[in-house]
């Protein structure tokens, strides 16, 4: 048995059931990381010794029969985004303003998958911040799409994403803001889902924008996720934005629960020809013929204020940003400049200019402005009202449907430096993901194919291609189910070639 090739569940009962020790398990991804790490730069740090002694500590636990109720995790490695904070290891949102920071305390999410059995393998590599859908704007180093390592793995959470798809970790959590998770998911060929917002704790979670930042998984498989997702889901009183759920989270194991009358929703605003690569659009296609086939309704629904979703997005999260990050100023929190300084003014100044890079940088200067003296109302209030009616629209579509199909983006992933340059090119990859952020409603990006090879603009190696389900706040475990129906109808999760 070669534990590399399990998936979570796989892994989790092989262990309970002494087929194989945490231990080795964790052994062996750590040898996958010594090999494969190099190539794609998907961790940024690897925890080794502590991963060994963690696994082993499982180990004792199983040996004293713990079961899968005790141990839901079981000797499960798993990577850990940058942006949450750790006891083990650094926390550095890959920014140099944080550069060496040890947490003294462990993000909620992180605490309760470690105490059900869970292994941190290491934190992984992201956009500086969260900034960023290309995982180019860290400060140590671009992550590399294994798919093809002439591309990118989306963003910001693309460490996270690339690990999964190279078989570093059979799963890893991510943080999404306006699309982190599925997008990355999308271009890496794997599961990525965004829960509702509040239904995991944020405490712990390094603030990019308060009220759309949500943690999740990043996994092989659906029942993975969902898996992932109940351990990490319910209330936490160290997290006031932390919402006491309607919905048990026990319940999202059970992925076999379909709506008795199905219905799929789809939006024209999200099937423009025109800007769709064509694999997205056939994809897409397909999807819904594969919830025809099962006996779904698919019928069309209006989300007439889809085309504001990225400018309401683009005021609102760095307004957001602007004021999270004031407190990286080289006195409170946060690099200090070296040099020698006349002034207080000058003091920050150089510190934050140092210390943060050019997209973080950006982002604050024009969240700075969308809040400053005379332009609030215009900016942020105006964003903040438009930003109901998204919310709005999809109320009014959930009335028809239970979920809605859409792709995750427009098209596979772009080679590195293709949109480095290009801020407004960067952020519309985003346009497919961030009116669910805005909505606070759960979104899950599903593999579905890979694009021909040779058919990418740059031809070629074969390139992932995601679908999205977008379903109505807290209602994770009928989208949970809606997404295995499709996944079921699909081919088995591939690694990626070459990994």
């Amino acid at each position: 048995m070669n534990p590399t090739d399990l998936d979570l569940h796989q892994t989790r009962d092989a262990v309970l059931a002494g087929e194989v020790s945490a231990a080795d398990v964790t052994r062996a991804y750590l040898e996958r990381c010594r090999a494969v790490n190099p190539r794609v730069n998907a961790f940024r740090e690897v925890h080794e010794s502590e991963a060994v002694a963690a696994a082993e500590a499982v180990d004792r636990r199983v040996a004293d029969r713990a079961t899968a109720d005790d141990l839901p995790l079981a000797g499960v490695p798993l990577g850990i985004k940058d942006v949450l904070c750790t006891t083990t290891g650094t926390t550095c949102v890959s920014s140099k303003m944080l550069d060496g920071y040890r947490s003294p305390f462990d993000a909620t999410c992180v605490a309760r998958l470690l105490d059900a059995g869970a292994v941190m393998l290491g934190k992984t590599n992201m956009d500086e911040f969260a900034m960023g859908s290309s995982t180019e704007t860290s400060a140590f180093g671009n992550t590399l799409n294994p798919w093809d390592p002439s591309r990118v793995p989306g963003g910001s959470s693309g460490g996270s994403a690339a690990a999964v798809a190279a078989g570093l970790c059979p799963a890893s959590l991510g943080t999404d803001t306006g699309g982190s998770i599925r997008q990355p998911a999308a271009l890496c060929g794997v599961v990525g889902m965004k829960p509702t917002y509040g239904r995991v704790s944020r405490s712990g979670l390094v603030a990019f924008a308060s009220s759309l930042d949500q943690v999740g998984p990043f996994t092989r498989t659906v029942d993975d996720t969902a898996l992932l997702l109940r351990v990490m889901s319910g209330h936490d009183p160290l997290d006031s934005t932390s919402a006491v759920a309607p919905e048990d989270p026990a319940d999202y194991a059970r992925t076999d629960r379909v709506p008795e009358k199905l219905r799929i929703g789809i939006a024209k605003q999200y099937m423009s020809d025109g800007a769709n690569h064509p694999a997205v659009q056939a994809a897409t296609e397909a999807a819904a013929e594969v919830y025809r086939a099962a006996g779904a309704d698919v019928v069309e629904v209006d989300l007439p204020h889809t085309s504001f979703g990225i400018p309401v997005y683009y005021v609102v999260a760095t307004a957001e940003a602007s004021s999270n990050l004031a407190r990286f100023d080289g006195v409170h929190f946060g690099h200090r400049t070296q040099d020698a300084v006349a002034d207080i003014g000058e003091l920050y100044s150089r510190s934050r200019g140092e210390g943060f890079g050019s997209e973080v940088k950006r982002r604050i200067m024009l969240g700075t402005y969308a809040l400053s003296s005379g332009y609030y109302d215009a900016y942020y209030d105006r964003a903040s009202r438009v930003r109901r009616l998204i919310r709005q629209d999809f109320d009014a579509a959930f009335r028809h449907c239970n979920a809605i199909l859409c792709p995750t983006t427009t098209g596979p992933a772009f080679a590195l430096g293709e949109k480095a340059d290009d801020p407004l090119a960067m952020y519309l990859n985003d346009i497919y993901t961030v009116n669910a952020n805005l909505a606070g409603i759960p979104g899950i990006s599903l593999p579905a194919g890979t694009t021909p090879a040779g058919t990418t603009p740059a031809g070629g190696h074969e390139l992932p291609i995601g679908i999205q389900l977008l379903g109505p706040a807290f209602g994770e475990t009928s989208l949970l189910s809606i997404a295995k129906l499709y996944e079921n109808a699909q081919p088995p999760w591939r690694l990626a070639p070459g990994c």
